[in-house]
Parts: structure tokens; sequence; C-alpha cells
């Protein structure tokens, strides 16, 4: 059931991801549907279902060349940096996995408007132009025109902004892209509703629907794109990949002109976590397996490499399915300028330097590039 102010738009297709979604077993595909797949240059929502099979699993190699050539063929060799700044760790929402659980007693915090700039001023100096705002979910801590402040005074530093907050209605999504914001991301987490109902036990995320259509209330809100992604290692992986692809392919058929990305983040130790086998537990095999489907699916889209992943796995995707990569990363609030004011969300696995990672794209043959947007 929606909460009061959430705004509810005419569209079906959550019925339509989660249809397709129910009747996808992926069991029943060979290694002949596999290779029948490979030979095709156009692929379509079945041969997706084939590139997330098991059956998939022997042919990575090839997958991967596929990948590879996919992704020169549209992205050349380009490697997109951006790096994340936390002004707020404040969150109502009570989610099993992540270390922000309004239930967690950890060190809360949120940057002043002059600390935010400080921090910009610090990013900024690295050389990169694209950055990720976010906050924890509270509308509270971190209203829409606390947001829309930071927004505007990131305009002065960065070409690109994108934001990770809480799920808005349009008119918000309209504000924060006068503001300056031109991508959002949102994270389903999973998309099995009865999973989905476990693991957000209050507050405003529990409300499944409602954060399904962020992304197309931001579409029709007029940003430059989206991102969409889960959390690997909440339910099964090979369902929740299908789901997350099916709905990008849906919003790109129905908004052309919107750029889409993926964001492929799997579940990290965090603070106050209970320590126990994870029955779900995705790994880099079938993880990369993931990515090279997205690739291959949606060619043109944006696949961002996490630094929750270890800094030889992210080395290995760049320039093979993915061509986004954070750099310089802090998951706490602030942290990259002055001392941390507030707890992180998550550990990262890769600790490097915006400058190490720029180093790390040349040694491979690829390009680093700071910027892939002018704004107007």
């Amino acid at each position: 059931m929606y909460f009061e102010n959430m705004e509810q738009i005419n569209s079906d297709m959550l019925e339509h991801v989660l249809n397709l979604t129910n009747s996808y077993d992926y069991n029943i595909y060979t290694k002949d549907d596999v290779q029948k797949t490979l030979n095709k240059e156009i692929l379509d929502i079945e041969d997706l279902k084939v590139l997330l099979s098991p059956a998939a699993t022997d042919f990575l190699n090839l997958i991967a060349h596929k990948a590879k050539y996919e992704t020169r063929k549209h992205f050349g060799s380009s490697i997109s940096l951006f790096t994340p700044l936390y002004i707020s760790n404040y969150c109502e929402n009570q989610c099993t996995y992540c270390g922000y659980n309004c239930k967690n007693k950890i060190h809360r915090g949120k940057l002043t408007i002059e600390e935010t700039e400080k921090e910009f001023q610090a990013i900024s100096k690295t050389g990169l132009e694209d950055i990720l705002i976010l906050t924890g979910e509270s509308r509270t801590a971190s209203s829409v025109e606390y947001i829309g402040e930071a927004v505007r005074l990131a305009k002065q530093y960065f070409s690109s902004i994108s934001i990770e907050i809480y799920p808005l209605n349009i008119d918000e999504y309209k504000y924060l892209c006068q503001c300056g914001a031109d991508f959002v991301c949102v994270y389903q987490e999973t998309y099995n509703k009865q999973r989905y109902k476990q693991l957000h036990l209050a507050g405003p995320k529990s409300v499944f629907e409602y954060r399904f259509y962020a992304q197309e209330r931001a579409a029709l809100a007029g940003m430059r794109g989206v991102s969409l992604g889960i959390l690997f290692g909440l339910d099964d992986f090979r369902k929740d990949a299908f789901s997350t692809a099916i709905h990008a392919y849906l919003l790109q058929q129905k908004y052309p002109d919107i750029k889409i990305g993926f964001s492929v983040p799997r579940l990290r130790p965090y603070i106050h976590e209970h320590k126990e086998q994870n029955p779900h537990y995705v790994n880099e095999k079938q993880l990369f397996q993931a990515l090279c489907a997205y690739r291959l699916f949606m060619p043109f889209s944006d696949i961002t490499i996490s630094t929750r992943e270890r800094a030889i796995f992210r080395d290995n995707v760049i320039g093979v399915c993915a061509t986004k990569i954070s750099a310089g990363v802090k998951t706490s609030v602030g942290g990259h300028e002055d001392t941390a004011k507030g707890d992180e969300q998550f550990e990262i696995s890769d600790s490097r330097s915006v400058a190490e990672i720029t180093d790390t794209i040349k040694q491979k043959g690829l390009y680093p590039v700071f910027s892939n947007h002018i704004r107007l």
C-alpha cells in the first residue's frame, strides 16, 4: 500500500516485468540454445534468458569475447570515472541488510552546505567531473530542498551530477533536474515481492511498487538518464538479473531518448551485520555472467562496476563489459576533505585513488574519461 503523498502513475510496466520473471525457468536451456544465441547479432528476451542460465556458464569465455566486441563497438576504449559523495546517512527504513538501518546504533551525520562545498572542492582537484550525490533515505534529515541546494552547488564543480537518494514524485525529480541533476540511480534490491517484504520491515522503502516506478517518474520529469540495479546476494540472482534487464529494456522502449545504465553491487559487510551463511551468495563468475548478459542484451547501456568488488576483478571487467568505474571512494559521510562526519554504509574492497585507477586504465590500453557530458 502506498504511503500518503506517494505518487502513482498510469503504467503497467511492473505487471509486465513480474509476469515475464515468473515464467522464466532458467533450467530448461541447453548448450545448443547458448550456441544459437551466440551466433545471433541482435538479441531478444529469449536470448537474455539463455545468457543468464546455468547452461551459459560453460561458454563464459565466448560470451566475454562477444561482450568485449560490443563494448568496443559502442564505447571504443573509453572508461568513465566518477566518485560518490555521501552528504547524509540518516535513514527512516528498516532494511535487514544495510548498515544505515534506522534501528542500527551508528554514528549519524549530515554535511552542512559549507562542508559539502569543501568536499566538492577536494573531489574536483582530482580531475573528476562526474559525481554521484547520495543520502540515507530520510526526507526529514535530507529534504528535497537540502539535496537541491547541494546539486546547485555541485554545478560549479562538475559537468554531470547523479543522485542516489530516496525515490521521489515527478515534480520533485523535476525540481532536482532544474537544480542541475541529470541522472537518477535507484536500486530495486530484489524483484521478488515476497523476499522484498522480508527484507524491508518498515519505512517508505517497504512499498515495493513506489520504488519500482522511480526511474519512470524520473524519465517523465526530464532526467537525462536513469540507472537500475539489484543487490546481488539478496535472492535468486538469475531471476533478479533478468528482472533488472527487462525493466531497463521496457524503459528504453517507452522512453527512447533516455540513457539507461546498470549498476551491479554485491552484498558487502556492514556495521552490526549478523554473521551467517548466505544461501543466495553470488560469486565473481556468476556476477561476470550477469554483466556480460547485460552488455549483449542492451549494448548501448552504461555498466558501472562498484568498489564493493576486488581491484583485480574490476580491472578485468572494464573494457570487456563495464564502461564506468568509481574511484577515490568513501562510503562514510564526507571524508574526502576532512574527517568523516558519519559511519560508512558498507565496507569497500577497492580503495585506490583516482590517480591509481587512472593509471590502471591506461596500462590496459584504455582511455580514462573524466567527463562525457557537456552541460548546456
